[in-house]
């Protein structure tokens, strides 16, 4: 429990602000510390240049002895051009100070700060001297200390508030993304209409529900087709096992009404439409998981050519080709082929008379039209005629071999190779297909 504690957002995101608060309140801290001890010190230099001013006009006029008399809160000396210790005041005997300015020395636990001046000239002589004066560090230093140890003091106390602080506001923030994981472990197979409570605030959080609710709405119509996808087909692979089953027991119950003939054609017959009905499934199975596949250059006006030879070699129908150009596109031959075929074998299904095939290209797409003369499709069914196991005229499609997967793979062909499929109204009355695909570069 602790360790998944220590693993929550909430858990992490506080320590950061906990870890961020030390630093910047330590970095701060010590900022404040090294501007304020900087801006004292530079206090007590001024003070210092002031009174060494002030103390060299006096010794150049009255003398050294203005020094020995000096008894003020400041070190003093007067050195000579060597060194020496010339006059001193109160607290400054000893060893000489050193003449660099800025210089700090301790005399007595006291740190003083050193500023210096020559002096050309001594009681109105041509005396040279070096005159030193130190300004007491004592109080700068008291109130560094001061301030160290509040801000060593106020420190921990505003990390611990914050913490605190962001320990609510995060978890007040995050209230909702519980309430719906909550929601969202409650989904399950059985209940994929439930959906997850959003807060309507229009934030980040809002919108995670929006998204998470459309996907809850997209599994939920997905499972749908599924299910109906699973349906149709064992529907559809009962029938044929159902017209061989039911052929073997007339033959076997009446056999002077049947031949082996009859009863070999029925199981070839209905044999190869379920294997055509297996196939089609798992062509749209490998396009559903895996896409194309490789892709390769293909001449689609050849492919075009050899179907509508195939057609007119059945007899029945009428095709003419006189529309097709020569086009190329990069994509999978295979299953243009069948995207082909499938559309060809519709029209042939449904004309009367005639099937017109058509092949234009630009310089970007391929647009390939086949158009029959048959009944057409009504603009209510003109989207719903690509979906699986669709058929708008039930019993001749079953009849003449269709199992209503003809468009539905045709369409997904196109979309795997980046193209569109549509139909509308051809110029003789029946349905037009009509197949866009990026032309090869």
């Amino acid at each position: 429990m602790r360790d998944a504690r220590r693993r929550s957002i909430r858990f992490r995101a506080t320590a950061a602000v906990v870890v961020i608060a030390l630093v910047l309140g330590g970095a701060g801290s010590v900022a404040f510390i090294a501007v304020l001890e900087h801006s004292l010190v530079d206090g007590v230099q001024n003070n210092a240049e002031t009174s060494l001013e002030t103390l060299a006009g006096r010794v150049e006029a009255e003398g050294d002895s203005v020094v020995d008399a000096h008894d003020d809160d400041i070190l003093v000396q007067l050195q000579d051009d060597d060194g020496a210790v010339v006059a001193h005041g109160d607290d400054a005997g000893g060893a000489p100070l050193p003449q660099h300015d800025g210089s700090i020395v301790t005399r007595d636990d006291e740190r003083w700060l050193l500023v210096s001046d020559d002096l050309d000239e001594i009681g109105g002589s041509d005396r040279e001297a070096v005159l030193v004066v130190g300004g007491s560090l004592d109080d700068a230093d008291d109130a560094v200390a001061t301030v160290r140890s509040l801000l060593l003091g106020a420190l921990p106390i505003l990390v611990v508030l914050m913490g605190v602080l962001a320990w609510i506001v995060v978890g007040r923030a995050l209230r909702p993304v519980e309430r719906m994981r909550v929601d969202a472990e409650s989904v399950r197979a059985t209940n994929l209409h439930a959906r997850i409570d959003e807060p309507g605030t229009g934030d980040e959080i809002d919108r995670l529900a929006r998204t998470l609710n459309g996907m809850l709405a997209r599994l939920e119509d997905s499972q749908r087709a599924q299910q109906q996808f699973v349906s149709d087909a064992s529907h559809e692979l009962r029938s044929p096992l159902a017209t061989i089953r039911q052929h073997a027991e007339l033959a076997r119950l009446h056999p002077q009404t049947t031949s082996l003939a009859e009863l070999s054609d029925v199981v070839l017959s209905e044999s190869d439409r379920q294997n055509d009905l297996v196939e089609s499934l798992l062509v749209l199975t490998r396009l559903d998981e895996n896409g194309p596949g490789s892709l390769a250059p293909v001449d689609l006006d050849d492919l075009l050519l050899a179907q509508a030879a195939r057609v007119r070699a059945l007899g029945g129908v009428v095709v003419t080709t006189t529309g097709i150009g020569p086009a190329r596109v990069s994509g999978d031959e295979r299953l243009l082929t069948t995207l082909i075929r499938n559309l060809v074998d519709n029209a042939a299904r449904h004309a009367e008379h005639t099937v017109d095939l058509h092949l234009s290209s630009t310089d970007a797409a391929v647009t390939l039209a086949v158009d029959d003369d048959g009944p057409g499709i009504a603009p209510a069914d003109r989207e719903r005629v690509f979906d699986r196991f669709v058929r708008l005229d039930e019993g001749r499609d079953r009849d003449s071999g269709g199992s209503g997967l003809g468009l539905a793979i045709a369409r997904a062909v196109a979309r795997a190779h980046g193209g569109t499929i549509s139909v509308t109204s051809a110029e003789s009355g029946g349905a037009s297909f009509a197949v866009t695909l990026p032309a090869a570069a």
